[in-house]
């Protein structure tokens, strides 16, 4: 059979990955796709906000099913205007998705359901914003409501600071229409770790936890990016607290979906702080996330392709999703990511990456000229490497760096060491 992955990115290289490698997958299709998805995927022209021409290309090319990587096309309704015409689609409808685009909404929906979040206020209105921090003080996360490609995000440690961040977001709209309305949230005190699971809605199948490393520079300085690399399981992940994320977390995140008609066939993402209350939820997306399923799909044992005809075809009565092994990537990013940066530089090396399935080079922001890789991005490339020991994993990760060179080249040389805890937002 023919799939189509919308996306362009690691994440979606990824999931091309494991897809191509399933026995009943004839061909996979990518939109846009990037330099390095080509012996796994066919890359075709169509933005994934282009919903119409990535339908017409669906249904010419007979996509048995389509998965969606990047939240643009979820929050434009693709999954609703894909059923609507027949076609299978793995990812939330239009209603669903605004639990991504629209963090007022998800908090509404976490107080409604108890499932346990920081303290929060939605505000339209500056000087309300402005009172609101005056009342509770700092520190405080102030974040834009709307989609910001994982920007619209800043840490206020004292009240000048968080009134200065709302200005930023409300009058200056540095973050464009998503600063329209903001949450301003508690800052809450504990380690961060992040879970993934596969749900129709009702049921949920293999929880899978990583840790993801948000800043830019060693030992968790610097400003925050889309993720410098993670590890999978995470290293504090144990029974204990899976059974608490079950009960207090995803139980009544499950409940909430049923209790309000919110259709998915999919996949959650949430990051979570583990305080001293328990588990609470600070972000909560409805896919694949990034850089974390570049850890978590090669863990997985189950062909994805099954899984995700399974859960399209409500054939879930024998569905078991289990993981193997550890895995740590890092990301090898562009000088100066996240904030100014330069593209178009020349690649070299990536030919010495002897990959296999314990070590894979995903692309992430690369374009082929002349069959040569420039930079096309701030997160350039990723490096995961899969193994039961995660010092033999860091060695083979690092000697493998070392073999890529482009100019002003950036990566963190701490990833999967036992560092300072990541820290509620520290991270």
């Amino acid at each position: 059979m023919n799939v189509l992955v919308i996306g362009r990115g690691g994440r979606e290289h990824a999931i091309v990955w494991k897809l191509a490698q399933s026995p009943i997958v004839e061909k996979v299709f990518c939109a846009t796709g990037n330099a390095g998805m080509c012996p796994h995927a066919e890359c075709i022209d169509i933005k994934a906000e282009d919903v119409d021409e990535l339908l017409k290309f669906a249904k010419r090319n007979k996509v048995a099913f389509t998965v969606v990587g990047p939240e643009i096309s979820l929050t434009e309704g693709i999954v609703d205007r894909f059923e609507e015409n027949g076609l299978k689609i793995f990812g939330p409808k239009k209603n669903t998705a605004q639990l991504e685009g629209s963090k007022a909404y998800a908090k509404k929906i976490m107080g409604k359901y108890k499932i346990p979040t920081a303290r929060f206020g939605t505000f339209e209105d500056q000087d309300a914003a402005f009172k609101y921090i005056e009342d509770v003080g700092a520190p405080l996360a102030i974040k834009t409501d709307g989609l910001s490609a994982g920007k619209g995000f800043i840490i206020a440690k004292d009240e000048i600071t968080a009134k200065l961040a709302v200005n930023v977001m409300m009058q200056d709209k540095v973050f464009g229409d998503a600063g329209k309305s903001i949450v301003i949230e508690e800052l809450l005190s504990g380690d961060e770790v992040t879970i993934t699971f596969f749900t129709n809605g009702e049921k949920m199948w293999g929880l899978v936890s990583a840790q993801d490393y948000k800043r830019a520079y060693d030992m968790n300085r610097g400003p925050n990016t889309h993720g410098m690399g993670a590890i999978s399981p995470a290293p504090i992940w144990n029974d204990k607290i899976e059974a608490d994320v079950k009960k207090f977390v995803i139980n009544p995140f499950l409940k909430a979906l049923k209790k309000e008609k919110l259709d998915i066939k999919g996949v959650v993402y949430m990051t979570l702080i583990l305080t001293d209350e328990g588990p609470k939820v600070v972000e909560l997306n409805v896919r694949f996330g990034d850089p974390e399923s570049q850890v978590v799909l090669p863990r997985l044992k189950n062909d994805l392709a099954e899984v995700i005809k399974k859960i399209l075809d409500d054939d879930t009565d024998d569905l078991k999703i289990e993981y193997e092994s550890k895995a740590i990537c890092s990301q090898i990013v562009s000088g100066g990511y996240p904030l100014k940066y330069i593209t178009g530089r020349l690649i070299t090396g990536i030919e010495k990456i002897k990959q296999s399935k314990d070590l894979t080079l995903f692309h992430s922001g690369t374009v082929l000229q002349n069959e040569r890789f420039y930079t096309n991005g701030g997160r350039v490339l990723c490096l995961t490497v899969k193994n039961d020991d995660v010092s033999k994993a860091r060695k083979i990760l690092y000697d493998n760096i070392s073999k890529i060179f482009f100019r002003e080249m950036h990566y963190r040389n701490d990833i999967g060491l036992d560092i300072a805890p990541v820290k509620g937002g520290e991270n």
